[in-house]
């Protein structure tokens, strides 16, 4: 059977057309996500390069209020509060950490005129040391403004939006980057410096994008389950999937209620939802909080404990470990008159998905493996900057006098697979498939029917 050579030849034209077709559509959406995104990803990697390093950089600035000199034995928790109630007459108790070694401070947090503090205490003196008001303090602000832009709810939602694009960049990156007729590692694994400048702003793009995909994967999906919106979607489907918190974290029967553990405390990710019990206030006589202390002590929490004083009559003490290590964790909820433990929640509790995102959030933090933690997630940071820069750069220099430099736009009806992929990554990640929307809806009403902007646009 003879192949007529012409058919053969226009049958291969429209397959390298259908593949020209794709390269365009794929390099157009990373080109605008990247435009639109890359700032944002810069102020995230900035902001996290700076909170990797939040335990050295605290110990600096608060030096005065960390370290103490030990001296003898320690005075009692109830003694230290009892002098912090009559340094602030007025305030409410709220909290008391022992502090996790001899030569640290123990804090006593309060609510003074409106304000939360948290008071220094020297464990061996009785004595202040100073107080920090909780709203000033440096670190807080940066992990609020890498978190929410320092914005509330919406920047929480721009941020997630922001992480969830990130990952269409990496797909449709990956895309472009990957060798087809090349036949070494040059432009793919290392940069050409002798291909002239063009080749090499090209390269100094995507080869060091190639090498912090994994790593800027890692930091966006790590800390997905931190946003407002997916994160807390994917809280309750874990929760309600049973791969949350196991019934056997329960000494009695599991309370029914409707107060989560996150409401009333800052606990590890698998112990937010932990539904808060209630104290039998038959007798009507609090422990004490030396006895609380003594509970932690007995039972093995980890040092960096603290204790979470009950704002109610039927209220519980609560008691949270979030150490640097994912399987230190534990969380407690005890009676105040009884002192019995209601429930008693640790990493081995966990189930697979608690464990897996547990160790995701102390990595991300950079304190799962210590300083060789920071290094490495400092290093997938400064590639996202570098890589987001030299975006902009290529960009720029590529940049026609008029028009934005954007890819050609092409037919929906050429790019149906990649438009199958979209569908699927908006699924997933609801504000990706929300803001396709958007863009759809001002394609088709502005874009294409407003010549200038369309040219602009290159639409």
């Amino acid at each position: 059977m003879k192949v007529d050579p012409a058919s053969h030849n226009q049958e291969k034209l429209n397959k390298n057309h259908a593949k020209a077709s794709l390269y365009k559509a794929v390099w157009r959406w990373h080109f605008y996500a990247g435009i639109i995104f890359a700032p944002f990803l810069i102020i995230l990697a900035i902001t996290g390069s700076i909170y990797l390093f939040k335990p050295q950089i605290e110990q600096v600035l608060y030096q005065d209020y960390y370290e103490v000199t030990p001296q003898g034995d320690r005075i009692t928790a109830t003694e230290q509060i009892e002098e912090v109630k009559r340094l602030y007459p007025d305030a409410v108790v709220t909290t008391y950490r022992p502090g996790e070694n001899a030569e640290r401070s123990s804090e006593v947090g309060i609510i003074s005129n409106n304000e939360s503090l948290t008071v220094f205490m020297n464990p061996y003196t009785g004595k202040s040391l100073g107080e920090l008001n909780n709203e000033d303090r440096i670190m807080d602000k940066i992990e609020e403004f890498h978190g929410e832009l320092m914005a509330g709810t919406i920047g929480d939602r721009i941020v997630e939006l922001a992480a969830c694009w990130a990952i269409v960049l990496i797909v449709t990156g990956l895309f472009l980057w990957f060798p087809r007729k090349r036949k070494d590692l040059s432009g793919v694994l290392y940069p050409r410096l002798k291909k002239g400048k063009k080749i090499f702003r090209r390269d100094l793009h995507a080869v060091p994008a190639f090498w912090i995909t994994a790593g800027m994967l890692f930091l966006i999906m790590t800390g997905l389950p931190w946003s407002g919106l997916w994160g807390n979607q994917f809280q309750t489907i874990v929760t309600n999937s049973g791969a949350g918190y196991p019934p056997s974290v329960w000494i009695g029967d599991a309370p029914e209620s409707i107060v989560k553990t996150k409401d009333i405390a800052d606990v590890p990710w698998a112990a937010e939802n932990l539904e808060v019990p209630k104290s039998d206030i038959q007798g009507f006589v609090p422990i004490s909080i030396d006895d609380v202390v003594d509970i932690a002590d007995q039972g093995g929490m980890h040092p960096s404990y603290t204790v979470i004083f009950p704002s109610e009559k039927e209220g519980v003490f609560t008691l949270s470990a979030f150490p640097p290590k994912a399987q230190d964790e534990a969380t407690i909820h005890i009676d105040q008159y009884s002192g019995a433990v209601l429930a008693d929640y640790r990493y081995d509790n966990y189930g697979l998905i608690g464990k897996i995102v547990a160790w995701g959030i102390t990595l991300h933090k950079g304190t799962q493996f210590g300083f060789i933690n920071q290094i490495i997630s400092l290093l997938i940071c400064l590639g996202i900057i570098l890589v987001a820069v030299s975006g902009f750069y290529l960009w720029w220099k590529r940049k026609p006098k008029k028009g934005l430099g954007a890819p050609k736009a092409i037919s929906a009806k050429k790019m149906k697979l990649f438009l199958v992929l979209m569908i699927i990554l908006g699924i997933v990640f609801p504000l990706v498939g929300l803001s396709l929307l958007v863009v759809f809806a001002i394609d088709w009403l502005i874009i294409k029917r407003i010549p200038k902007v369309r040219n602009f646009l290159n639409g």
